[in-house]
């Protein structure tokens, strides 16, 4: 299984930017996804969920200002941000599992509980 992020990049406060995960050997049909972001010196956090039912959920922090989604067509996972902060500045993870448990994947996992991760695409808002 192979995840690869792109999109990151530089922005200003308000602005949007939006990050996709192509994943290769990876059947995303039924499974749970997500993204995360991690500042240096500090642990990975939770960003956004998604099922392939199209359920998705949210951390707080998240609400409101970004969208999950996922083209099946292309095996991709999106992550549309608007209204970016300084504070969303963050390596940006895409992380993807073998649960196909819908309320497992609502009830927002932790990091350890994915097995399969990009590398990370960076994003800075200034």
């Amino acid at each position: 299984v192979q995840l690869v992020e792109s999109g990151g990049g530089s922005v200003q406060a308000g602005g949007p930017l939006r990050l996709s995960c192509v994943a290769s050997g990876y059947n995303m049909e039924g499974k749970c996804m997500a993204w995360f972001r991690q500042i240096p010196g500090k642990e990975r956090e939770q960003v956004a969920y998604i099922v392939t039912d199209g359920t998705t959920t949210y951390a707080d922090s998240a609400k409101g200002r970004f969208t999950i989604s996922q083209d099946k067509s292309k095996n991709m996972l999106n992550l549309q941000m608007n209204g970016l902060k300084p504070e969303d500045t963050a390596m940006y993870y895409c992380a993807a599992t073998t649960n196909q448990v819908t309320s497992w994947c609502l009830s927002h996992p932790k990091p350890t509980d994915f097995a399969y991760w990009g590398q990370g695409t960076q994003v800075t808002v200034s």
